[in-house]
């Protein structure tokens, strides 16, 4: 298992009924993205954050290490917002720094920087309420949240087996991976390459095999995956602070904006 499928199975937010844990993350998302206000973005970080550590139970060392995970995406996606070039003939905006190489020069001009700003902490802020939303809802507890809302149950079933299908890709993975490693297939660099390759062609084919007699078996059971699924209970409470915090939220984006 996972870690993160662990936490969210095990966190101390899982016994909350997962439409109450979607609607209030699917609804700072919401806020967030709408709003587009780097001081509304950044209280959602904060509230969010609070709400996983502190709510949740869960550690802040793994949550700092999951907010390191799209770190690079987003990095790779400001350099290319706040690097700008141009000939050096021509005259530069605003900036606050510019290299001249030869006929170019490159620069960061000060509307780049303030759109790199604003798409930081948007960015920051939809990324707490996502791993709130993953962190302490199992993925069976969304997918029947997507029933009650009537989607399309071609498009659930989609969800839950392509979730199913990564823990047998990595249990596979493992699998071969170590055998090989029993019988040195990691000992030398053409070797890797080899060992490497051969892992590839087993789990593509190991996965089709598998997904094939996954889509008998469905087909003999009339083509509908049916799952187990324990209902919990609503809390007024629970409704009641959302409703509050979405106000506030609403409200603060909407005065400062």
């Amino acid at each position: 298992m996972l870690l993160i499928d662990k936490y969210a199975y095990l966190n101390k937010l899982a016994s909350v009924h997962p439409l109450e844990k979607m609607i209030f993350s699917l609804g700072l998302l919401l806020i967030t993205l709408i709003m587009r206000d780097e001081r509304l973005s950044l209280i959602t970080f904060f509230v969010m954050s609070a709400f996983i550590i502190l709510g949740a139970k869960i550690p802040l060392a793994y949550y700092g290490k999951l907010l390191l995970l799209p770190g690079f995406f987003l990095l790779t996606s400001l350099v290319s917002i706040l690097l700008s070039f141009t000939s050096s003939t021509n005259t530069l905006p605003a900036h606050i720094w510019s290299f001249t190489w030869r006929n170019w020069t490159v620069f960061i001009g000060n509307a780049s920087m303030l759109v790199a700003q604003q798409l930081f902490f948007i960015v920051l802020g939809s990324i707490s309420c996502l791993y709130f939303l993953i962190l302490t809802t199992s993925v069976q507890g969304i997918c029947y949240v997507l029933r009650q809302w009537r989607l399309p149950s071609l498009l659930v079933e989609l969800v839950e087996l392509t979730y199913r299908f990564i823990f047998m890709f990595l249990e596979s993975m493992q699998n071969i991976h170590l055998a090989q490693q029993a019988r040195l297939g990691y000992h030398s660099p053409m070797q890797w390459l080899r060992s490497v390759s051969m892992l590839i062609v087993a789990l593509f084919v190991e996965m089709f095999q598998r997904s094939r007699e996954l889509n008998n078996a469905m087909q003999s059971r009339g083509g509908d995956a049916v799952y187990w699924q324990e209902m919990g209970s609503y809390s007024k409470k629970n409704w009641l602070g959302m409703a509050a915090i979405l106000l506030v939220l609403i409200v603060y984006g909407g005065y400062f904006t």
